[in-house]
């Protein structure tokens, strides 16, 4: 079941194009840049939830990662 966002994709898009450049900008490979987002996701998980909600927050953003991934052979 697809969940609502109370941020427009126009906004999401928008932040997700600059993270991109940023990345491209400093030719950042995969595993890199896999390393920084990871990173940034830990930073804010470890300074903007509540400690008590840390763990639960991060197996819902774990989850959802996988399930975004898709198994095709595309490259």
């Amino acid at each position: 079941m697809a969940q609502s966002s109370r941020y427009s994709n126009e906004r999401v898009e928008k932040i997700l194009a600059e993270l991109v450049q940023v990345l491209e900008k400093n030719q950042t490979p995969t595993d890199l840049s896999l390393m920084v987002l990871g990173n940034m996701v830990t930073n804010l998980l470890n300074t903007s939830v509540a400690p008590a909600q840390r763990q639960t927050m991060a197996r819902s953003f774990a989850e959802a990662l996988k399930a975004s991934v898709r198994e095709d052979k595309a490259h």
